[in-house]
């Protein structure tokens, strides 16, 4: 009998252990697998069906809220501003997931961070319910003046404070209602989701800091540091010839000026007039390949940014010229793809860059040449107003040195003092810039406007840094980032610097 006995009591242990490693199995290492299961509608229904947070701007505006219903799921999220603020906070939908702030900062929204969560088991024994607020670092006035600005047009405004990293406004054109997709009518949201999908200009997509373009003349900030950081170039040395055009080694195909005219100089000069022969001529002659990359990558492209938002995507400069084909005295080695290099020195060729990407590159040179970690969460409060979490700013990239950046500045203020960049001369304000028209190649002549700036009170660091794009306008001309994005970035600029200190 007691053997008996033995082996039912082994049989016992076994199974309990079996057990213990099942639950451990499903409720620890599957649960994530568990949860994402498109078939698993509980944690949505819990989610739907307690209260969430808000999330505010920065000068204290709902952005987002949800609010009670009579019906299967007991909340809704609203979104009162629309599409104005939307593409930051994105939306939250039963059937459709979540997007932007919303899907960033779910557990902070729904109270399950453990700052939160502790709060809760505090007033275990009343009515408290654990979510949290976000508020953002974005401005709605801010936000406001850049749609104003870009109008219809199709484009993107960016604008952040270099000092911190934290954004002000983000905003793209078009733009769409948040509403539309998190309706609780799933059959509405759905058919408003394949509308959306199926409209031409990708509405869904938010342009700002998910679409790359070509940078255009903005870009030769980077080649400009490439040169100083490399020591091949100085504000006295080369002083490239005034010509009408560049041609690189390898090849017959010219690199014109805009409109066929007489460009050369010192750097500041070359700069300040946007010299496309120069640049060209710079990238081959002075630095090569790795010197181009490596200012490149240290501006941030060929890395995607961590900004605190979804699917960002990585600018890319390319990494592959080819081998040495021959070694001139006193040049760069000459490359089989040098012609190919010459064309990115300009922001042409395979160079793409996001909007954000071009703030960020505007930012490193205000900041001393460091490009601090972008972010749109400032900090998230509890319901009684308790700050459980701020953001820390933290450096992401160091772009330049302390030393190249002054000389950069003193370039890019430059630009706005004597050359292409005048429109974004501020009273009171020190402001430095550069235009940017990127051609998209197609008859009639077509090409994106940019325009990246900085300002803040002279002899001060800059609060503000921007980037402005506005895309598909008629012509090519160097004119064009200066008169069609310009007033854009000025007026957002003018706006920014009102709110900061």
């Amino acid at each position: 009998m007691s053997r008996q006995i033995r082996i039912l009591g082994a049989v016992i242990l076994v199974a309990y252990a079996a057990l213990f490693v099942k639950l451990n199995q499903v409720q620890v290492f599957q649960a994530g697998a568990y949860n994402a299961r498109p078939d698993n509608t509980r944690s949505l229904q819990r989610d739907f069906n307690q209260p969430r947070g808000a999330i505010v701007t920065a000068d204290g505006e709902v952005a987002a809220r949800s609010e009670e219903r009579r019906d299967a799921l007991r909340y809704q999220r609203v979104y009162p501003e629309k599409e104005l603020l939307g593409q930051v906070t994105g939306y939250f939908s039963f059937t459709l997931g979540s997007t932007g702030v919303e899907r960033t900062y779910n557990d902070q929204l729904s109270g399950r961070t453990p700052a939160l969560e502790l709060r809760q088991l505090k007033g275990l024994f009343s009515d408290v319910s654990s979510e949290g607020n976000v508020v953002l670092t974005v401005r709605k006035d801010v936000q406001q003046v850049a749609r104003d600005q870009l109008e219809e047009r199709p484009g993107s405004v960016v604008a952040l404070d270099p000092r911190t990293g934290a954004i002000l406004a983000l905003y793209s054109n078009p733009a769409i209602d948040p509403n539309l997709l998190s309706n609780n009518d799933t059959e509405q949201a759905a058919k408003a989701k394949r509308f959306l999908d199926a409209v031409p200009g990708k509405p869904l997509l938010v342009r700002s800091y998910q679409e790359r373009y070509f940078p255009g003349s903005t870009f030769k900030v980077v080649t400009a540091t490439g040169g100083l950081t490399s020591g091949t170039v100085t504000t006295a040395a080369p002083d490239y010839p005034v010509v009408t055009s560049y041609t690189p080694p390898l090849t017959t195909r010219a690199i014109s000026n805009f409109g066929g005219a007489p460009c050369g100089g010192t750097l500041l000069v070359i700069l300040a007039r946007s010299c496309n022969s120069s640049f060209a001529q710079m990238a081959v002659e002075q630095l090569g390949p790795d010197p181009m990359i490596g200012a490149a990558e240290s501006a941030g492209f060929n890395d995607v940014p961590p900004i605190d938002l979804p699917s960002a995507a990585e600018s890319v400069y390319p990494t592959d010229f080819g081998s040495v084909v021959r070694r001139p005295e006193g040049q760069a080695p000459v490359y089989e793809d040098s012609p190919k290099l010459a064309q990115t020195a300009i922001g042409q060729n395979d160079v793409r860059s996001t909007p954000l990407q071009m703030a960020l590159v505007a930012a490193g040179v205000a900041n001393g040449g460091r490009i601090m970690t972008p972010h749109v969460m400032g900090e998230v409060q509890a319901r009684d107003g308790e700050v459980v979490q701020r953001y820390e700013p933290t450096t992401w990239k160091e772009s330049m040195s302390a030393d190249v950046a002054r000389t950069m500045r003193t370039a890019m203020v430059g630009v706005v003092q004597d050359g292409t960049a005048k429109v974004m001369a501020i009273p009171g304000v020190e402001v430095g810039a550069k235009t940017g028209t990127a051609q998209l190649g197609t008859q009639p002549p077509r090409s994106h406007g940019w325009m990246i700036a900085f300002g803040g009170p002279p002899g001060e660091p800059s609060r503000v840094a921007v980037a402005v794009l506005v895309e598909n306008l008629d012509g090519a001309s160097e004119a064009t980032g200066g008169s069609v994005a310009g007033p854009v970035a000025r007026a957002v600029l003018e706006a920014a610097l009102a709110v900061t200190s």
